[in-house]
């Protein structure tokens, strides 16, 4: 009587809560398998891979973007969505993030949190048998980033080597793009208001090699590849509106800053934007706004996250 072998241990959950979650080589492939997934949309060419599987999206933080990049992009990849508002799910007030955790993870495939803190999303994830995608929290905004790097890529090539200009708040999202220079081999040049700047302890940074930091915005926009800004106050920070647009008042990002970068430099905003504010409309409006695309890209970008961390490699 032949021995049934043991069964192999299943492959470790893998979540992708901030930036460095993944490896330099993870995005190339995840990079290379967005590039192809868009390929298959803009061609009409049906693609369910993930056929059978639900996304769960959270969110606890208002989204545009965020809801229909994922929901359409996991409809795209065959799969279905169930969407959950703060009044629905309300993590860790009627239930311990914890045992949201262990419920949903129990019902669905893989999930998406938008909230605020990004402890939140760490318990949920360290208690979850599936995926945790951070859709944005107060820290990070890894699927933002990501979107943008392959932006770059479509209209320039490789960002390696490449210098990003940020102009504006230290917030989520520079975080983001010190956490990808370091890894991706880039330089960001930084600036932003006295008192609003980046904490190089909240972003995880190994050393400052992979950023400068200039007081002048206009400095910081010098020879650089791309320029990019964010809205001067976060969700969450409302009541701090005023005191940040009389902060924040030279650091809008306008045509003198990108005559400063290179001349094929390109402009980059997450939106939503408050046009005269952080950009004036002749940059965002601009020849060298690329805006529109990087929006799209939400949605191929994390479509073959999710991919990737539902299926691995795939490289049909």
């Amino acid at each position: 009587m032949t021995a049934t072998p043991p069964a192999s241990a299943p492959a470790p959950v893998r979540h992708y809560l901030q930036f460095t979650d993944l490896s330099a080589d993870d995005y190339a492939h995840v990079l290379s398998r967005a590039a192809e997934i868009k390929r298959k949309f803009k061609a009409y060419e049906k693609y369910h891979p993930l056929a059978d599987r639900t996304l769960a999206m959270i969110f606890e933080k208002a989204s545009t973007r965020t809801r229909v990049s994922f929901e359409a992009g996991m409809y795209q990849l065959g799969g279905s969505v169930v969407h959950l508002t703060t009044g629905d799910s309300q993590l860790g007030r009627s239930e311990p993030i914890e045992d949201s955790a262990r419920v949903i993870s129990r019902m669905t495939d893989i999930v998406m949190i938008r909230t605020f803190g990004q402890d939140k999303i760490e318990r949920f994830a360290s208690h979850s048998r599936v995926p945790v995608i951070n859709g944005l929290t107060n820290e990070f905004h890894p699927c933002q980033i990501l979107a943008d790097i392959f932006t770059f890529i479509e209209h320039r090539g490789s960002i390696a080597g490449k210098v990003v200009a940020w102009v504006g708040d230290g917030n989520n999202m520079a975080n983001t793009w010190l956490q990808a220079a370091e890894l991706l081999d880039f330089t960001v040049h930084l600036s932003t208001p006295s008192g609003y700047e980046v904490d190089q302890a909240v972003a995880g940074l190994r050393s400052s090699a992979s950023y400068k930091i200039f007081k002048d915005p206009q400095d910081a926009c010098r020879g650089a590849d791309l320029v990019t800004t964010d809205v001067w106050t976060s969700m969450g920070y409302e009541a701090e509106n005023e005191a940040r647009k009389k902060a924040f008042a030279n650091w809008c990002v306008d045509e003198a800053m990108m005559q400063a970068a290179k001349p094929d430099a390109l402009f980059m905003h997450c939106l939503p934007a408050h046009r005269g504010e952080e950009v004036s409309a002749e940059v965002i409006d601009g020849p060298q706004s690329v805006v529109w695309d990087e929006a799209e890209n939400r949605m191929h970008v994390q479509k073959a996250l999710m991919e990737f961390l539902l299926l691995g490699r795939v490289t049909a």
